[in-house]
Protein backbone atom coordinates (compact mmCIF):
# COMPACT_ATOMS: atom_id res chain seq x y z
CA UNK A 1 0.00 0.00 0.00
CA UNK A 2 2.06 3.19 -1.40
CA UNK A 3 0.71 6.13 0.90
CA UNK A 4 2.13 8.70 -1.28
CA UNK A 5 -0.56 8.97 -3.40
CA UNK A 6 -3.75 9.28 -0.75
CA UNK A 7 -6.33 10.04 -3.79
CA UNK A 8 -6.04 6.33 -5.22
CA UNK A 9 -6.91 4.71 -1.87
CA UNK A 10 -9.91 7.45 -0.30
CA UNK A 11 -12.69 9.54 -1.76
CA UNK A 12 -11.55 12.97 -2.67
CA UNK A 13 -12.94 14.91 0.00
CA UNK A 14 -11.20 12.41 2.56
CA UNK A 15 -8.38 13.29 0.41
CA UNK A 16 -8.39 16.78 0.19
CA UNK A 17 -9.17 17.05 4.44
CA UNK A 18 -5.91 14.71 5.30
CA UNK A 19 -3.78 16.44 2.78
CA UNK A 20 -4.86 19.31 4.66
CA UNK A 21 -3.53 18.30 8.11
CA UNK A 22 -0.34 16.68 6.64
CA UNK A 23 2.80 18.80 7.75
CA UNK A 24 6.01 18.07 5.46
CA UNK A 25 9.18 17.40 7.49
CA UNK A 26 12.76 16.76 6.34
CA UNK A 27 15.04 14.99 8.78
CA UNK A 28 18.89 14.03 8.08
CA UNK A 29 20.27 10.40 8.20
CA UNK A 30 20.69 9.25 12.07
CA UNK A 31 17.79 11.44 13.19
CA UNK A 32 15.40 9.52 15.89
CA UNK A 33 12.49 10.09 15.17
CA UNK A 34 10.53 8.73 17.95
CA UNK A 35 12.15 7.54 20.60
CA UNK A 36 11.52 4.33 22.61
CA UNK A 37 9.74 4.96 26.28
CA UNK A 38 7.96 8.05 24.76
CA UNK A 39 4.27 7.73 23.61
CA UNK A 40 3.62 8.34 19.58
CA UNK A 41 1.60 11.15 18.42
CA UNK A 42 2.46 11.13 14.73
CA UNK A 43 2.09 9.11 11.61
CA UNK A 44 4.45 9.18 9.24
CA UNK A 45 4.77 8.56 5.52
CA UNK A 46 8.24 7.89 3.93
CA UNK A 47 8.15 10.49 0.81
CA UNK A 48 11.63 9.84 0.31
CA UNK A 49 14.26 7.64 2.41
CA UNK A 50 14.08 5.24 4.67
CA UNK A 51 13.42 4.80 8.31
CA UNK A 52 13.85 2.03 10.91
CA UNK A 53 12.08 0.76 13.91
CA UNK A 54 13.76 -1.07 16.37
CA UNK A 55 14.23 -1.82 19.92
CA UNK A 56 16.96 -2.94 22.04
CA UNK A 57 17.11 -6.35 23.88
CA UNK A 58 20.19 -7.30 25.96
CA UNK A 59 22.30 -4.27 25.02
CA UNK A 60 21.90 -5.70 21.10
CA UNK A 61 19.74 -3.22 18.50
CA UNK A 62 17.10 -5.73 17.04
CA UNK A 63 15.50 -4.02 13.54
CA UNK A 64 11.63 -4.65 13.49
CA UNK A 65 10.42 -2.46 10.21
CA UNK A 66 11.86 -0.79 7.14
CA UNK A 67 9.88 1.94 5.71
CA UNK A 68 10.56 2.79 2.61
CA UNK A 69 8.77 5.30 0.25
CA UNK A 70 5.44 5.58 0.14
CA UNK A 71 5.44 3.04 3.35
CA UNK A 72 3.66 4.53 6.72
CA UNK A 73 5.58 4.69 9.67
CA UNK A 74 4.90 4.91 13.51
CA UNK A 75 5.43 3.64 17.08
CA UNK A 76 1.98 1.41 16.47
CA UNK A 77 1.86 -0.05 19.87
CA UNK A 78 1.86 3.14 21.40
CA UNK A 79 -0.39 5.21 18.73
CA UNK A 80 -2.79 2.70 19.50
CA UNK A 81 -2.59 1.92 23.20
CA UNK A 82 -1.83 6.00 23.94
CA UNK A 83 0.88 4.06 26.41
CA UNK A 84 4.76 4.28 25.87
CA UNK A 85 6.62 2.50 22.94
CA UNK A 86 9.44 0.15 23.39
CA UNK A 87 10.30 0.88 19.66
CA UNK A 88 12.18 4.04 18.43
CA UNK A 89 12.31 4.50 15.05
CA UNK A 90 15.65 5.99 13.62
CA UNK A 91 16.20 7.34 9.67
CA UNK A 92 18.94 5.33 7.84
CA UNK A 93 18.98 7.87 4.96
CA UNK A 94 18.29 11.61 4.70
CA UNK A 95 14.03 11.79 4.50
CA UNK A 96 11.11 13.28 3.85
CA UNK A 97 8.25 12.42 5.30
CA UNK A 98 4.54 13.27 5.11
CA UNK A 99 3.40 14.38 9.14
CA UNK A 100 0.13 13.64 10.40
CA UNK A 101 -1.00 14.44 14.16
CA UNK A 102 -3.03 11.51 16.08
CA UNK A 103 -4.57 14.05 18.10
CA UNK A 104 -6.07 15.79 14.42
CA UNK A 105 -6.47 12.54 12.77
CA UNK A 106 -8.88 11.66 15.78
CA UNK A 107 -10.76 15.25 15.72
CA UNK A 108 -11.16 14.91 11.88
CA UNK A 109 -12.32 11.30 12.35
CA UNK A 110 -15.27 12.75 15.38
CA UNK A 111 -16.06 14.98 12.80
CA UNK A 112 -16.70 12.65 9.56
CA UNK A 113 -17.22 9.16 11.61
CA UNK A 114 -17.67 7.58 8.35
CA UNK A 115 -14.19 7.89 7.33
CA UNK A 116 -12.92 5.88 9.47
CA UNK A 117 -13.20 2.49 7.68
CA UNK A 118 -10.22 3.95 5.70
CA UNK A 119 -8.07 5.03 8.20
CA UNK A 120 -8.78 1.74 9.72
CA UNK A 121 -7.59 0.10 6.31
CA UNK A 122 -4.12 1.68 6.78
CA UNK A 123 -3.64 0.84 10.27
CA UNK A 124 -5.19 -2.66 9.41
CA UNK A 125 -2.44 -3.15 6.81
CA UNK A 126 0.34 -1.93 9.97
CA UNK A 127 -0.89 -4.70 11.75
CA UNK A 128 -1.24 -7.44 8.88
CA UNK A 129 2.50 -6.51 7.88
CA UNK A 130 3.42 -7.44 11.92
CA UNK A 131 1.49 -10.55 11.59
CA UNK A 132 3.27 -11.64 8.79
CA UNK A 133 6.65 -10.73 10.66
CA UNK A 134 5.55 -13.26 13.78
CA UNK A 135 4.63 -15.71 11.29
CA UNK A 136 7.67 -15.55 9.61
CA UNK A 137 9.76 -16.09 12.32
CA UNK A 138 7.26 -18.93 13.52
CA UNK A 139 7.05 -20.89 10.22
CA UNK A 140 10.09 -19.92 7.93
CA UNK A 141 13.89 -21.04 8.13
CA UNK A 142 16.26 -18.15 7.72
CA UNK A 143 16.81 -18.79 4.52
CA UNK A 144 13.29 -17.71 3.31
CA UNK A 145 12.80 -15.04 5.75
CA UNK A 146 16.24 -13.69 3.61
CA UNK A 147 14.32 -14.79 0.65
CA UNK A 148 10.95 -13.24 1.43
CA UNK A 149 12.46 -9.75 2.38
CA UNK A 150 14.18 -9.83 -0.90
CA UNK A 151 10.86 -10.73 -2.80
CA UNK A 152 9.30 -7.88 -1.12
CA UNK A 153 11.64 -5.01 -0.87
CA UNK A 154 14.81 -6.06 -3.32
CA UNK A 155 16.47 -2.51 -3.30
CA UNK A 156 17.01 -3.17 0.64
CA UNK A 157 20.17 -4.55 0.87
CA UNK A 158 21.09 -1.77 -1.09
CA UNK A 159 20.28 1.04 0.84
CA UNK A 160 20.91 -0.66 4.72
CA UNK A 161 23.59 -2.08 6.28
CA UNK A 162 24.23 -5.63 6.97
CA UNK A 163 24.25 -5.74 11.02
CA UNK A 164 20.37 -4.47 10.50
CA UNK A 165 19.25 -6.59 7.77
CA UNK A 166 20.94 -9.72 9.96
CA UNK A 167 19.28 -8.27 12.95
CA UNK A 168 15.90 -7.94 11.13
CA UNK A 169 15.88 -11.26 9.91
CA UNK A 170 17.09 -12.61 13.69
CA UNK A 171 20.39 -14.22 12.44
CA UNK A 172 23.88 -13.19 12.48
CA UNK A 173 25.69 -11.18 10.20
CA UNK A 174 27.51 -14.56 9.52
CA UNK A 175 25.08 -16.52 8.80
CA UNK A 176 23.59 -13.70 6.31
CA UNK A 177 26.68 -13.55 4.73
CA UNK A 178 26.37 -17.61 3.84
CA UNK A 179 22.79 -17.22 2.72
CA UNK A 180 23.96 -14.55 -0.36
CA UNK A 181 26.98 -16.15 -0.88
CA UNK A 182 24.34 -19.50 -1.52
CA UNK A 183 21.68 -17.29 -3.73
Amino acid sequence: MNLNNLSEIMPPDLTAEILGLITEEKYKKNHILHKEGTTCNYIYIVKTGIARTFYHKEEKDISVHFALEGDVTTAIDSLISREKSRYGIELLEDCELKVISYRELQTLLSKYPQYEEYIRAIILHSYVQLANRVEEFLFFNAKERYDNLIKEKPKLLQRVNLGHISSYLGITQETLSRIRKSV
